[in-house]
Parts: structure tokens; C-alpha cells; sequence
């Protein structure tokens, strides 16, 4: 199968797979990596192209997005010292940036990307299947199964993920201190 031969891990390009706006976007930063260039060159050959990324294929964050995102990231030196903002590229964008950037390594890293989408969009579309099956069968059967529905909508459920405190505790005996009182006289 083609993972024997991949460039790069999937789950490296997986995790760099976003949601901003509401799309599936990777970041120039990130794809910079990816195809081994800095993020400027492949800023550049965008611009140089730029009629080829509209506004569906390619958006650059707001500084309110830049900023949310570092501080999901919570490195405070992600990406270095930058002027502005990354850039965000769709799934299109993605596979336009394949014709605007021409070496082998770009071409074959365009590949696991979209192999990577893919993957991504048969995940939603079979976790969207499972739920409109539950919910058809949830229909069919009568209110003894609800706690078997109910525990398996559970289960179907993302895990929370608890942020634990930065730093640690420490626990020391409770120490009593001793207050002068004043003497009658």
C-alpha cells in the first residue's frame, strides 16, 4: 500500500489540519515545513500566483486568530518574529499550491496531504453514519433501550480533555505560629 512509501508521516499532516472559519485549513507555516522551504518562498510563489487562490482557496488569520491560535499552541515563540499573520489554505488551496510550487518534493507531498483529507472526511462521514443509525434505530425501539442509546451516544462523544494546572503542588504540614499576648499588669 502507498504508507509504505510516504514522505511523510500522516499523523504529522493530520495534526497540522485545522478548523478556522468554519474550513479545514493548513497554515503557511506549516506547509512551509512540510515541503522543506521557508514560509516566506512559499508566500512569495503564492503572490506571485495569486490569481490562482481566491478567497476559498486561500485567507490570511486576523490578528485576533494569530493571536487565539499561539495561545492554543502555547508557544510563545511559534513562528518566530513575524510581521504578519499565516496565511490559511484550504484543501483546494492546498492542491493549487502543487501547481505554483514545482519541485518533486512539493508534488509528493501534495500527494499525502490529500490522501490525508481524504482520511479525514471518511472519519466525519462514517461518525455521521454511525449517529443517523443510532438515531433510526433509537426510533424503532421503545423506552427500555434509551439508557443503551444514551450510554452509547456517550461513548460516540470526543473525550474532554481536563487542562491540568502549570507548576505543581506542594503539601506541607500546617504550621502554627505563636503570637506574643500582651501581660496584664
Amino acid at each position: 500500500m502507498y504508507k509504505d512509501r510516504a514522505l511523510i508521516p500522516p499523523e504529522r499532516i493530520e495534526r497540522s489540519i485545522l478548523l478556522i472559519r468554519g474550513h479545514k485549513v493548513m497554515l503557511s507555516t506549516d506547509l512551509a515545513e512540510l515541503y522543506g522551504v521557508e514560509p516566506r518562498i512559499l508566500v512569495q510563489a503564492v503572490k506571485r500566483n495569486i490569481n490562482r487562490f481566491p478567497e476559498d482557496f486561500m485567507f490570511q488569520l486576523s490578528k485576533e486568530e494569530f493571536s487565539n491560535l499561539k495561545s492554543q499552541i502555547v508557544i510563545s515563540s511559534w513562528g518566530g518574529l513575524r510581521r504578519a499573520a499565516p496565511y490559511a489554505f484550504t484543501e483546494q488551496g492546498v492542491a493549487m499550491l502543487s501547481s505554483v510550487l514545482r519541485s518533486k518534493r512539493a508534488v509528493q507531498v501534495n500527494i499525502e496531504i490529500m490522501r490525508a483529507f481524504v482520511r479525514l472526511r471518511r472519519i466525519l462521514a462514517s461518525h455521521a453514519d454511525l449517529a443517523r443509525k443510532l438515531d433510526s434505530l433509537e426510533k424503532k425501539y421503545d423506552t427500555q433501550f434509551k439508557v443503551v442509546f444514551d450510554a452509547i451516544r456517550e461513548l460516540m462523544k470526543p473525550p474532554e480533555t481536563k487542562k491540568r494546572p502549570i507548576g505543581f503542588l506542594v503539601e506541607e504540614p500546617r504550621v502554627r505560629y505563636i503570637t506574643k499576648t500582651k501581660r496584664k499588669s
